[in-house]
């Protein structure tokens, strides 16, 4: 399958926190995504600069990245026809009060800051995104 059919996630750590990695994991699969790379992990301040470095000049920068290295986060490549724009309809809204129902920041996020899940936002952002955290032999 061409990148087009691909996206990257984050499970962040609220969620991770939480015990909400099985149930959210579900959510990917029973919206038909499947699983290609999947890593528990946890990241040191200069990764999640480093992969947060667009917001670089942005007020939130500093608390982005305290929030992004202060537990465990599950990553992964989804992989499903128009999985990008599928995926971000699957998460919701950024402010899970504003998000669908049954979508998983309405279901799982406490906050905009701590909303439980990263979506890319585009096929290029999901392929940076990816092999930021999977070398090819890591993904099937």
């Amino acid at each position: 399958m061409s990148a087009t059919n691909r996206t990257f996630t984050m499970i962040k750590p609220d969620a991770v926190a939480n015990g909400h990695i099985g149930a959210i994991l579900n959510h990917i699969n029973q919206a038909g995504f499947r699983i290609v790379a999947l890593k528990l992990t946890r990241l040191s301040l200069a990764e999640a600069s480093e992969f947060y470095g667009i917001h670089r000049e942005r007020s939130f920068f500093g608390e982005l990245v305290e929030y992004m290295t202060s537990g465990p986060i599950v990553a992964a490549i989804l992989e499903k026809d128009h999985a990008v724009a599928d995926f971000r309809t699957v998460i919701g809204a950024t402010d899970p009060a504003k998000a669908e129902e049954g979508t998983i920041r309405r279901l799982y996020a406490q906050s905009i800051a701590a909303n439980a899940v990263h979506g890319s936002d585009s096929d290029e952002n999901a392929a940076i995104e990816g092999a930021f955290f999977f070398g090819g032999r890591e993904q099937f």
